[in-house]
């Protein structure tokens, strides 16, 4: 009889942080709330840093959860909202990245692009 293994949700939502743009959006959001808890953002930073950080980023949140920075970053964040702003967290790309997207953008825009209808999908 095999095992069935489980993954917590922590273990999942960390596994999912792994990619930026899921950590951007998960913070994001996170900021985003109207009666934001003062626990709430240092946990949600340290699903991040435990998904893409290092030990020195998880003092870091630590001493971030131990102090009272949260709810400045909150009424930031409220402040902001009331001028009509809005507080995010966005990817920041590599340049080798931003590299790779702009050639492509220029085979596309020069048709120098295979059509994707003659891509073989029996490999």
């Amino acid at each position: 009889m095999s095992k069935i293994q489980f993954q917590s949700h922590e273990d999942f939502l960390i596994e999912s942080l792994k990619d930026p743009e899921e950590a951007a959006a998960y913070v994001s959001a996170v900021l985003e709330e109207e009666k934001p808890e003062p626990e709430l953002l240092p946990l949600c930073l340290g699903h991040v840093a435990a998904a893409l950080g290092g030990e020195g980023d998880h003092q870091w949140v630590k001493d971030f959860g131990a102090s009272n920075k949260s709810q400045v970053v909150y009424e930031f964040a409220a402040w902001l909202d009331r001028l009509g702003l809005r507080l995010t967290v966005d990817v920041q790309y590599s340049e080798k990245f931003m590299a790779d997207f702009r050639e492509a953008q220029q085979d596309i825009e020069n048709d120098d692009v295979v059509p994707f209808e003659s891509i073989r999908r029996d490999v």
